[in-house]
Order: structure tokens, then C-alpha cells, then sequence
């Protein structure tokens, strides 16, 4: 398992396309992603869930992925979170 905090960095936090994209990046692994927010855990492949925690701009996250590419799972993750899904 490994994990890391991110601060969401795009002004619009994280709305339907950052969250799609997410999600879709996400389902290439075969490891479990986790977003902890607000003492709530978060199925980093679900869409609607995601959507739900309304995750809002400068929010402070953790992500948790477990498995088998659970390395790769993150970096990507990451990648993706702190560039601000591409957003400014």
C-alpha cells in the first residue's frame, strides 16, 4: 500500500471532466485507489462517488492505492493532481 496528500490545485476543484478523466485513467490498474477526504473514504473509480464528495478547490486529500501496480496507480495519480487536471 502506498499513499500520498495532495492540495486540489485547479479553481474548479474537481468537477465532472477532471473526475472523468480521473476515473478513467484510474480503471487501467488493477489496484484499489482511495481518496480520504473529510474522514470519508472514496472509490477512486467511481465517478459518481467521487462527484459526491465535492471535493472542492484547496481541499486537502489523501490517495491511497493497494495492489499489484499500486506504484505506477500513484504516479500517475499524482500527475494528474498536481497539475491541476490540465486546468488553470
Amino acid at each position: 500500500m502506498v499513499s500520498k496528500d495532495f492540495t486540489i490545485v485547479n479553481k474548479q476543484g474537481l468537477h465532472m471532466r477532471p473526475v472523468q478523466d480521473f476515473v478513467k485513467a484510474m480503471m487501467k490498474y488493477s489496484s484499489e485507489i482511495t481518496i480520504k477526504f473529510n474522514g470519508k473514504d472514496v472509490n477512486g473509480k467511481s465517478i459518481m462517488l467521487i462527484m459526491a464528495a465535492c471535493i472542492k478547490y484547496g481541499a486537502q486529500i489523501t490517495v491511497v492505492c493497494n495492489g499489484a501496480d499500486e506504484e505506477a496507480m500513484l504516479a500517475e495519480a499524482a500527475a494528474m493532481i498536481e497539475s491541476g487536471f490540465g486546468e488553470d
